[in-house]
């Protein structure tokens, strides 16, 4: 089992491969197109894959986009309102392999307002970057079920050990997730693919064991404020049954 989850990463790299080449044997030509995206959300709470990031405080979650033809590349960011040690400041860039499918790679980084960190580090044991590789799909009008496969591959990782304590190398933590639409709302669960060693002192960047950590629902409404303008909620019912934790999660965007 060891060796399998070990392999976690290639596994998704291949399936990357495939779909691209999927991709390029199917692709038509269509006209190219530049968009910008500007948006903010006001989050209750920060839960990241049914962990609470952001530490109980409400989150203002800025974000840009810069999208060409299947390419996208974005910022975004999560600040704490209450706890200047909760922030988060991402990159990312997105392949759109088909109109469902899509490749995104993300370039995550948590600074804090007091404390002395370096955000161009990007030494393997000093870096605190972590970088993500991510395949998702997003499903049909016919079946909309959504699926996504994510696995950290470099930087500040969960580390494994050797059976002295020392260091081993990084976990490679490996999160997936489906997701389900229904009329009033959507419906989640998510998975930790990780088994850290807990003999050895380990712990997972999701959770310490196989198993659920994220399982919810989700349900969004437009208030209409004039005739141009429509503020979208969304309100999140989130549960870690591996943590044995409860969220109700309440946000607008705009």
């Amino acid at each position: 089992m060891k060796i399998i989850m070990r392999n976690k990463f290639y596994l998704v790299i291949s399936f990357v491969l495939l779909s691209i080449t999927m991709a390029f044997s199917q692709e038509t030509k269509k006209e190219s197109k530049d968009t910008l995206t500007i948006g903010a959300d006001l989050m209750s709470r920060y839960i990241f894959r049914g962990t609470d990031i952001g530490h109980g405080s409400p989150s203002i979650q800025p974000n840009l986009e810069y999208s060409r033809g299947k390419f996208a590349i974005g910022l975004w960011g999560a600040y704490s309102i209450n706890i200047t040690e909760s922030q988060e400041s991402d990159i990312y860039a997105t392949y759109n392999v088909t109109d469902a499918i899509s490749f995104t790679l993300t370039d995550y980084y948590f600074p804090t307002d007091d404390g002395n960190y370096k955000y161009f580090d990007y030494k393997k044991l000093s870096t605190g970057h972590l970088l993500e590789a991510n395949i998702s799909y997003s499903g049909t009008e016919k079946l909309p079920l959504t699926a996504m496969l994510a696995t950290n591959f470099y930087g500040s990782d969960a580390i494994r050990k050797f059976k002295d304590g020392t260091p081993k190398g990084i976990q490679y933590s490996t999160y997936a997730e489906l997701g389900y639409s229904l009329k009033w709302f959507d419906a989640f669960i998510g998975f930790n693919l990780t088994d850290p060693d807990e003999s050895l002192g380990e712990t997972g960047f999701y959770g310490d064991s196989f198993g659920v950590v994220n399982l919810g629902i989700t349900a969004t409404k437009n208030v209409k404020i004039t005739k141009y303008f429509d503020l979208p909620l969304t309100f999140s019912l989130i549960t870690n049954p591996q943590a044995q934790k409860i969220y109700f999660v309440f946000g607008l965007s705009i």
